[in-house]
């Protein structure tokens, strides 16, 4: 903490290591709204978050489990069910752009986060992201799965994304 008077004590969720002013900053800049993922062992949730002086408002919230919803019958942490959840909030999203926020995570090439964000370009939505980023095609439509465990995962996607563009025209 300060021990000079002269000293600044920086934010309480900075000192907690919960946020990145620096960082925030930047995309607030853009006057987009920001699009959010995180991800868990079981989840991942999808969000937009909209800067006002108030505090940020939500819209086009997802979790993978609502995937249920629309015949999703696998486990919900995986890289396709990312996919679908980017998906589901790209079709449920009022704006058509947003840039990507990963908060204090690093950044993994491949990972379940840019699925999530290539299920959002897919349904409509404009999120800039490097085309390294991304997971292989393969991988989002579940192909890897089924080749360890035999399990038709690449037509459960297809299924879902149909049953989702079918809810949302």
């Amino acid at each position: 903490m300060a021990e000079d008077i002269n000293e600044r004590v920086p934010h309480k969720r900075r000192r907690k290591q919960q946020t990145d002013y620096q960082q925030r900053r930047k995309l607030l800049k853009s006057g987009k709204p920001r699009a959010v993922v995180r991800t868990s062992n079981q989840h991942t949730r999808v969000h937009l978050a909209h800067f006002e002086t108030e505090g940020d408002k939500n819209t086009a919230q997802t979790i993978s489990k609502q995937l249920g919803e629309y015949g999703w019958e696998h486990h919900t942490g995986n890289l396709p069910a990312a996919y679908l959840t980017g998906f589901l909030a790209g079709m449920k999203a009022d704006a058509d752009e947003a840039v990507l926020d990963l908060g204090l995570r690093e950044k993994k090439d491949g990972g379940r986060v840019f699925a999530a964000v290539q299920g959002m370009n897919d349904a409509g939505m404009e999120v800039p992201v490097g085309e390294e980023a991304l997971p292989e095609e393969g991988r989002m439509k579940g192909e890897h799965i089924k080749e360890m465990k035999d399990i038709d995962v690449p037509s459960s996607v297809e299924e879902v994304k149909e049953n989702i563009r079918g809810d949302f025209n």
